[in-house]
């Protein structure tokens, strides 16, 4: 059975529509698709993310767990600060992506996608037996909300007084917030500046509440998976059981700057990564445009200009920001330098494509 989150009485007093995704009930709009995503990218968005999984990892050698559980160099985190990387398995293939917050020299906390969630904490579970740390499930001990969007600063900063200035790009800090002690940091899955809130589930209403109303002179609108999704995707972020799966390594995702080779010591997955990187690969994700009424959805075959398939579509959307339809698709690596002409098969109809560079949306660029 699906399990809510704390937040759920805040969504049904918002009338919001609700969706299953990765074992959680979850807000999927409120009102329209469409106005949730243009107040994210003009104002701002609030969103409920409780369903992703938080893992705790403490002791001596808690940074020694990471650096051999992922592929990344976790142990060179500052505390306070956050790094991407990802999981993979003994393959090299993408078991999910996580992010990861150093809270203290000894302490770190990674959060999983809610749908790999418990498969991430038995791999820590499992790649920690031999070091002096303890892996521990800290799902139920948080909720976490963010508010993404240009605005988001000024409302964030009416709730509390740890100054948002200082607090950089992947980096996060304890302070206080709505008169609670939250974890307060700055990812973001969206291409817009923003926040995420990591409280505890008892004051995860109260602290929606306080934002809805510091937020409501800023344009703020509650918002949910539907436009979460058209957000990331404009931003050319990838999203795990569509760009990312363990059929797939991160050199294919374009994301090989996130395996750190010059690390000292073994990690999960080394040497597979090591050999998929001197053979090379045959696919690569890319990012397609089409002018089609009808965007390209996830399944759909990509073809060259003969009409034989070359790849697959992996997500696809209209671009509510950009005015037209927008898609990731993995393709055979001969055929992703922007300005390649494909087509995409869309139940039965061609239409014609142009590889991208991605991201489709940046904040720092002007838009054409």
């Amino acid at each position: 059975m699906s399990k809510n989150t704390p937040l759920r009485a805040v969504h049904e007093r918002l009338g919001a529509s609700f969706t299953e995704f990765g074992g959680w009930n979850m807000p999927v709009r409120y009102a329209s698709d469409i106005a949730e995503h243009h107040a994210v990218r003009k104002a701002a968005g609030l969103f409920d993310l409780c369903h992703m999984g938080e893992i705790e990892i403490v002791g001596p050698e808690a940074a020694a767990v990471l650096d051999y559980a992922l592929v990344g160099k976790l142990s060179a985190i500052a505390v306070g600060k956050a790094k991407y990387s990802m999981m993979c398995d003994a393959t090299g293939g993408i078991i999910d992506d996580l992010v990861t917050y150093r809270l203290a020299d000894d302490h770190f906390m990674v959060v999983a996608n809610a749908s790999n969630a418990e498969v991430v904490l038995q791999a820590f579970q499992e790649r920690a037996e031999s070091f002096d740390a303890e892996v521990r499930d800290a799902r139920d001990e948080w909720a976490l909300i963010a508010v993404q969007g240009p605005t988001s600063p000024d409302i964030v900063a009416t709730l509390t007084d740890f100054p948002l200035a200082g607090l950089k790009y992947y980096a996060g800090e304890p302070c206080l917030l709505a008169g609670a002690d939250v974890l307060l940091a700055r990812t973001g899955y969206t291409g817009e500046d923003g926040f995420e809130i990591y409280c505890r589930p008892g004051d995860a209403i109260r602290i929606w509440e306080e934002l809805e109303k510091a937020g409501e002179p800023h344009g703020l609108r509650p918002a949910g998976l539907a436009c979460r999704n058209t957000l990331r995707l404009e931003a050319g972020m990838p999203l795990y059981g569509h760009e990312l799966n363990t059929t797939l390594s991160p050199f294919e995702a374009g994301l090989g700057r996130v395996v750190a080779f010059n690390k000292e010591g073994p990690f999960v997955g080394r040497e597979a990564l090591a050999a998929r990187l001197e053979s090379g690969t045959h696919r690569q994700l890319v990012g397609l445009v089409t002018d089609s009424r009808r965007a390209p959805r996830a399944g759909n075959a990509v073809l060259d200009t003969s009409g034989q398939t070359v790849g697959v579509i992996t997500s696809g959307a209209p671009s509510p920001t950009l005015g037209h339809a927008i898609a990731l698709a993995y393709v055979s690596t001969s055929l992703t330098a922007p300005g390649t002409a494909l087509s995409v098969d869309i139940r039965g109809t061609r239409a014609d494509a142009e590889v991208v560079a991605l991201p489709f949306y940046s904040r720092n660029k002007k838009l054409n």
